[in-house]
């Protein structure tokens, strides 16, 4: 065993799943089972979008969705998720819920068109992106 903390070297540090999971080490006492929460498996999939693991995060923000399927910040981080992991037709399905539900979603709006953007749907993209820059206060220029 080394005396000198600071002589040990770092391996690069703790999964962020796994952090996640060590917060809730003694949440019910020493030996007793713990079912991970609805609220638990968003922090850990936080974690993970953070720590850029977006294909983690999207299979936990999936059943977060589908736990709470009326909450709009996991089913927009979950379109997120899908789109940094190249998941784009399920970006847009999550996308085109939101705005469905949340016509004034801002950001929604710019990720529907990004998506669709990606997708090579330049067309298709154009409205959406207006409606998210009218949002964002950004109006063309009259000529």
């Amino acid at each position: 065993m080394t005396d000198n903390v600071n002589a040990y070297p770092a391996t690069g540090g703790v999964a962020p799943d796994r952090w996640a999971s060590a917060l809730h080490l003694f949440d019910n006492g020493a030996g007793v089972p713990h079912e991970e929460t609805t609220a638990e498996r968003w922090e850990r999939a936080g974690l993970l979008f953070e720590a850029r693991d977006y294909s983690g995060a999207a299979k936990l923000l999936a059943v977060v969705v589908e736990e709470a399927p009326e909450q709009t910040g996991p089913r927009l981080l979950l379109a997120r998720a899908y789109y940094h992991s190249a998941q784009l037709k399920r970006a847009e399905d999550q996308l085109r819920v939101i705005v469905e539900r949340d016509p004034v979603e801002h950001y929604a709006h710019l990720m529907l068109g990004r998506t669709l953007q990606r997708q090579g749907r330049q067309d298709e993209a154009e409205p959406w992106l207006r409606m998210a820059g009218a949002f964002a206060g950004e109006f063309p220029d009259d000529e």
